[in-house]
């Protein structure tokens, strides 16, 4: 399924909160793009001496192509391997070993396609006696080690369908650390370890997925609800495509598309604008710009029916999930579908006091609204209790949508719903992390006044809204419905 942030993280200095009423919201953003396409946003805030720190590059699975899938996951790990600079004792003994091996690789393909066992397992040896010669020369996570040394907290990186992200939060005065450090990056990286950073990700997916029931009935599940649209793909990769992955590939997608043109830098904390701002120019001013992505022009046919998987395993945990493809994040329509899952959701909520409390036919139940680019997911999940008939649980979700879909909702379950977003929203405030990222990921949805702007639109929908969504959103011949059950 897609990863979604919850639209109310935002932060507490800055905003006006009144329940049943216009909540606003004024978080300084300061925006600027760089003439090489570099989107910067600085959202200063002293309530501690620390900034927290994002790089978000906008490459993801959905821009893969066919038999390159996980292509930008692996990236995100070898990008960690160090540059030029960093990591390595040695540059010029660095490049010369890393052409050896590329030669060698280079033999090694052929001879796995044309069976020729022998000659792999040589070839493979080889190969594998110069890598351990090249890390003589290797200084281990010497870009982690900086960042530690200087006090940096809440190291990370991820990749999504979209984008692929690291994080770092640090001391006020040790953001130039972070800049020199992330332009060598984005200028210099070299992919070491490539073929044996590839097998770590190939046993990333196999305990992930491929040995995991939730993990193939959920990757099984995403392939149904896009038949065309690349959300389809799972970001970790297809085993076969992890398999053939290249250095060369990964080392044209990086020099392609690693550039500022495809980056947006977000900074939230104790800082200064305009001193930033010429920090930021200094050291990525200067880097090329890149090439952009071809526009994604692919898009879902309408669905022909409805949709069901059922998978039986020893080892299912017994599972009932339903999902309707929506509109793409900013649309009106979403705000509703955020109050029909306020109204859903919770030990409150109809689902759960219908089909826990009541039936005792689930341990625990959820509906999701999950806003994303081009085209977003809603969605029940339950989780059955054993041996029970997971048609009458579909039945009760059934019936309960179906209500929204007829039955106004009431002016109780509406202040409900937003006191609640709007508590979560304030108790959020104060979470730099929380700050840097959701205005990073916004912008990479098109705008990060979406999320500054959530609280309003939300407070602007109304009963006929929801419903009008409902009738729209729950249609038997629109879903996809999967069970993951016990033999």
């Amino acid at each position: 399924m897609n990863f979604k942030f919850p639209a109310f993280l935002l932060a507490t200095s800055c905003i006006l909160f009144s329940v049943n009423a216009m909540a606003s919201v004024n978080l300084p953003v300061h925006k600027e793009v760089l003439p090489n396409g570099l989107t910067v946003l600085l959202h200063p805030n002293t309530q501690s001496p620390t900034v927290s720190c994002r790089l978000f590059y906008v490459t993801g699975s959905v821009h893969e192509v066919p038999g390159k899938s996980g292509l930008a996951h692996i990236l995100e790990h070898e990008l960690f391997k160090g540059t030029k600079k960093v990591g390595i004792t040695d540059s010029v003994a660095d490049a010369r070993f890393m052409e050896i091996q590329d030669s060698l690789q280079a033999l090694i393909r052929p001879a796995k396609l044309a069976g020729d066992t022998a000659a792999v397992k040589k070839l493979t040896a080889e190969h594998d006696s110069v890598v351990n010669e090249h890390r003589k020369i290797f200084v281990k996570d010497e870009l982690w080690s900086a960042y530690q040394a200087a006090g940096g907290t809440g190291l990370n990186a991820f990749t999504s369908d979209l984008m692929t992200a690291y994080i770092v939060t640090l001391p006020k005065n040790k953001i130039e650390l972070f800049m020199w450090l992330e332009a060598d990056r984005m200028q210099n990286a070299v992919l070491r370890e490539f073929y044996s950073e590839r097998s770590v990700v190939r046993e990333e997916r196999r305990m992930r997925y491929d040995d995991k029931p939730t993990g193939r009935f959920y990757e099984t599940l995403n392939s149904m609800i896009y038949e065309a649209f690349p959300y389809r793909v799972p970001t970790i990769g297809w085993p076969s495509d992890i398999d053939n992955l290249t250095r060369e590939m990964a080392d044209e997608h990086y020099r392609k598309y690693y550039k500022p043109r495809n980056a947006i830098l977000v900074l939230a904390g104790d800082l200064d604008t305009v001193s930033t701002m010429e920090m930021v120019k200094k050291y990525f001013g200067n880097i090329p710009a890149g090439e952009a992505f071809p526009p994604l022009t692919i898009r879902d046919p309408e669905q022909a029916g409805e949709k069901r998987l059922t998978i039986k395993r020893d080892d299912a945990p017994n599972i009932y999930n339903v999902c309707f493809k929506t509109a793409e994040v900013g649309d009106p329509s979403l705000y509703a579908l955020d109050i029909i899952e306020g109204v859903l959701n919770g030990r409150s909520g109809r689902l759960y006091k219908r089909l826990v409390e009541q039936e005792r036919l689930a341990v625990s139940v959820r509906a999701f609204n999950s806003p994303n680019k081009y085209v977003s997911e809603f969605g029940v999940q339950v989780n059955l209790r054993p041996g029970v008939d997971p048609e009458k649980a579909e039945k009760i979700v059934w019936e309960e949508l179906e209500k929204m879909k007829s039955e106004p909702i009431s002016k109780r379950d509406f202040d409900k719903v937003k006191n609640h977003a709007y508590a979560a929203l304030v108790r959020s405030f104060t979470d730099m992390e929380n700050v840097a990222t959701m205005l990073a990921w916004y912008e990479m949805y098109g705008d990060y006044k979406i999320f500054l702007n959530w609280a309003d639109q939300l407070n602007k929908v109304n009963a006929a809204d929801v419903q009008a969504v409902a009738q729209q959103t729950f249609v038997r011949e629109k879903s996809v419905a999967g069970f993951l059950l016990k033999k």
